[in-house]
């Protein structure tokens, strides 16, 4: 039989298991780097390798719904065309180059940051004289699982993103039959020509040059020990709208952690990948202590598990993506700042804050 009948009658829900960490060291990220630059140059220019975490099911994936991808181009190298429904965020940790994005020219260096919106062309290009080295964080793990990942390579260089008033879509207006109310308590009625032309919201590639983003990011140094939150800027790409999102699925921060601080552990369903690109420091999750140092790549937080993390006697910076844009949108990003008190479904029910006021502004 195609199907069966899970009887579930009287049962009670298992308990929560969060995953575990995975630490990909420096040491080992070095080394794929070396391998992918030797290999012949293929004809598609991409010489990628997944970072897969077993645990995590279709898709490749590092945790369940982000798949991380480690992309090397050597000096002169271009990448051909490509497009896909699901989208990046892009992070150059060694080296530098140009990225042609929806016909939009971003010149990257290190540390920068930059994302690729879904079915959007793009290619990357090597015109320096260093190897080029790129994480790269894309939900198509989530999309693979779903079993709808399209990919498209038939594509034309540069070219820009489609535009809904042009070619053989027709222009949007106000739909002559109307969304009406149904209840007087809010529940409504659409019709399928409304169904099938939904309000675009354009999502535009943007670049956050490192440079400019640690200006900002510094300041928030001075908050001295007693301060609760984190010291970090979001990545806002203003598109997310509420969901406060890099893309539509992930947001991607970056923090400063002063030396010797250790944050107040906490836990989110979404869950968080951080990449540490200067000090050292070590991770609490779930009981367990997992050490990281400059270069590190770690699943860090595997969704609900209870997490902090601290910096050794030095500076550290770092690049968080988490999924919990994605969570926000779907109602599902319970959140438990301080273990003593309640949770929260972040964008559903509240929300916390933090003693900035009271520490000092930065």
């Amino acid at each position: 039989m195609p199907f069966e009948f899970i009887d579930r009658t009287g049962s009670t829900e298992p308990s929560h298991k969060a995953g575990a960490p995975v630490v990909i060291a420096k040491e080992a990220i070095d080394a794929e780097v070396a391998r992918l630059a030797a290999l012949p140059a293929p004809a598609n220019g991409r010489r990628v390798s997944m970072i897969s975490n077993p645990e995590s099911g279709i898709g490749n994936a590092l945790a369940p719904g982000t798949a991380v991808s480690l992309c090397v181009l050597n000096p002169g190298e271009r990448t051909k065309p490509i497009r896909h429904n699901s989208a990046q965020v892009n992070f150059c940790i060694q080296g530098g180059g140009t990225s042609i994005v929806g016909g939009k020219t971003i010149t990257f260096e290190q540390y920068d940051v930059w994302n690729t919106p879904s079915w959007t062309v793009y290619e990357h290009i090597n015109d320096t004289d260093a190897i080029q080295v790129r994480l790269t964080y894309s939900n198509s793990a989530l999309l693979e699982k779903m079993n709808v990942h399209v990919v498209d390579e038939t594509v034309t260089a540069n070219a820009g993103p489609s535009d809904p008033d042009e070619g053989d879509h027709p222009p949007q207006s106000k739909n002559p039959f109307g969304t009406f109310q149904l209840t007087p308590d809010g529940a409504y009625l659409m019709p399928y020509e409304t169904l099938i032309n939904p309000e675009v919201v354009p999502h535009k590639p943007l670049h956050w040059p490192w440079k400019l983003v640690k200006e900002h990011l510094d300041k928030l140094a001075a908050l001295g020990k007693s301060y609760v939150g984190r010291r970090l800027y979001l990545l806002f790409n203003p598109a997310t709208g509420r969901t406060n999102g890099t893309t539509n699925n992930f947001f991607a921060t970056m923090t400063i952690r002063p030396p010797n601080i250790t944050d107040k552990p906490h836990r989110h369903t979404a869950a968080a990948i951080n990449y540490f690109f200067s000090g050292s420091g070590y991770s609490m999750v779930d009981g367990t202590k997992y050490t990281w140092k400059s270069g590190d790549l770690m699943l860090t937080a595997p969704g609900w598990a209870i997490h902090n993390h601290s910096s050794n006697d030095e500076s550290v910076y770092e690049l968080t993506i988490q999924d919990s844009p994605l969570n926000i949108a779907m109602g599902s990003l319970l959140w438990q700042e301080d273990l003593k008190h309640p949770m929260e479904a972040l964008g559903a029910t509240g929300g916390f804050s933090t003693n900035r006021e009271v520490v000092g502004k930065a």
